[in-house]
């Protein structure tokens, strides 16, 4: 089953989303017209005075490439799952590719420029626009999700991994240090940094064990830069050596685990790094919100039995008890921004090209979702796909990976181009 479909009345008020057969029986009765096609959400007919609804939990599972989002009912429900894929990584090339250009013109003879490199002061609380984008779309699809469902709380997945309480575990007592927690936490940690495999012979789907890089026996700590992760036969091996004389004859191998061992986690540093830019916006959509960490969420996902994805782990944010998942087919979305900003658009050497206007032909942009009825022709037939206007009228698809030419009098669109891509 997909995902519950939302509703809301003739005043755009959110009401409980419904299942899937209520809402063809909704359609096809005529009671209510598609207002929405991604998420899918339908607009009744009439304006229901004094609606009955049932709060809903929307838990959010913040990732530096995917950030998975769920709702989940008062009867722990996941009524509805999907997975917003950032775009960092394409701004931060764009803005590289940028600084480069300029570097380039700030070094030719134009003396009669002013130095400007001092005069720049950034505000309290600047992030990066890479970072700064993750929490941008984030709080993009709350607010959406908040017109389209009656949504009375939030929680959120505070930090990946908390770093303090593994390098420092006797802040919070001993309870915490000997919970099984705790050690969720650590494994979850080294499971990332040392990419689920063995550090010394780099074997993979094997059960691992955390090892200490320098051995208790010869005076090392129990702090997260000290461990690692062996296979057992690694383990046994080592025994209680020190790494240097263990791998004597393979000082490469060496270099590289003392190096990563120092190295910190760049998704967590990500992570971490947005995560209270993106809790101080949350708080400001005047709901609750409530946090939770990475560890609590595996305990939880590995105690309900549950397979490792971004929705899921966002269902299992926070306190779970029992957790019951509807959705088998979830919504994907990818964020491709609306286009390019820049005025003058260049090609790698940085000489500028000219490029077509960005500007509506026949009331269509380029990334419009239209359904195309052709009634007769060589393409006769009825298609859904993106569109590219033409100034000649017609609009290019692309349908089975085939590009194909249409008449804009024949389309009608469904989805205005709103910066993202979605797909099931």
């Amino acid at each position: 089953m997909s995902n519950y479909v939302f509703l809301i009345d003739a005043n755009k008020k959110p009401l409980n989303p419904i299942h899937p057969a209520q809402a063809r029986k909704l359609l096809d009765a005529g009671k209510t017209a598609v207002y929405r096609r991604y998420p899918f959400t339908l607009i009744l007919k009439r304006v229901v005075e004094n609606p009955v609804v049932h709060p809903l939990t929307l838990k959010i599972d913040p990732g530096s490439k995917v950030t998975g989002i769920s709702l989940v009912s008062d009867r722990n429900e996941v009524i509805f799952a999907m997975e917003l894929e950032h775009r960092g990584q394409q701004i931060k090339s764009a803005l590289l590719s940028r600084q480069a250009l300029r570097r380039g013109r700030r070094n030719r003879k134009t003396r009669y420029r002013q130095a400007r490199f001092l005069n720049r002061k950034r505000p309290r609380g600047w992030l990066p626009p890479s970072l700064r984008h993750r929490v941008l779309t984030t709080e993009t699809w709350v607010k959406r999700l908040c017109k389209l469902a009656p949504i009375g709380e939030i929680r959120q997945e505070l930090v990946r991994f908390d770093t303090q309480k593994i390098d420092k575990p006797e802040i919070s007592g001993i309870e915490y240090q000997q919970g099984s927690l705790f050690g969720y936490e650590v494994r979850e940690y080294l499971l990332a940094k040392w990419d689920r495999k063995c550090a010394y012979c780099g074997d993979l789907n094997v059960p691992l064990q955390v090892e200490h890089i320098h051995p208790r026996a010869k005076g090392g700590s129990n702090r997260i830069s000290n461990l690692c992760l062996a296979c057992s036969k690694c383990n046994i091996k080592k025994g209680i050596k020190p790494i240097e004389q263990f791998l004597q004859k393979k000082p490469d191998l060496l270099k590289r685990i003392l190096a990563q061992a120092k190295r910190p986690y760049l998704d967590a540093a990500c992570v971490n790094s947005t995560r209270w830019a993106l809790f101080e916006s949350l708080k400001k959509t005047g709901l609750s919100v409530t946090t939770g960490t990475g560890g609590q969420t595996k305990y939880n996902r590995i105690r309900l039995g549950l397979p490792k994805t971004h929705w899921l782990d966002a269902a299992c944010v926070g306190i779970t008890e029992t957790l019951n998942v509807l959705p088998r087919r979830i919504l994907k979305v990818k964020a491709t921004g609306m286009g390019g900003r820049q005025r003058c658009q260049t090609d790698k050497y940085g000489y500028p090209v000219k490029t077509r206007p960005m500007r509506p032909i026949l009331g269509f942009c380029t990334g419009d979702i239209v359904r195309a009825v052709v009634p007769s022709g060589k393409y006769k037939g009825t298609f859904t796909a993106r569109v590219c206007p033409m100034s000649d009228g017609r609009g290019e698809f692309v349908i089975n990976k085939k590009r194909r030419s249409i008449k804009l009098d024949y389309c009608t669109p469904i989805h205005r181009k709103d910066g993202y891509s979605y797909s099931f």
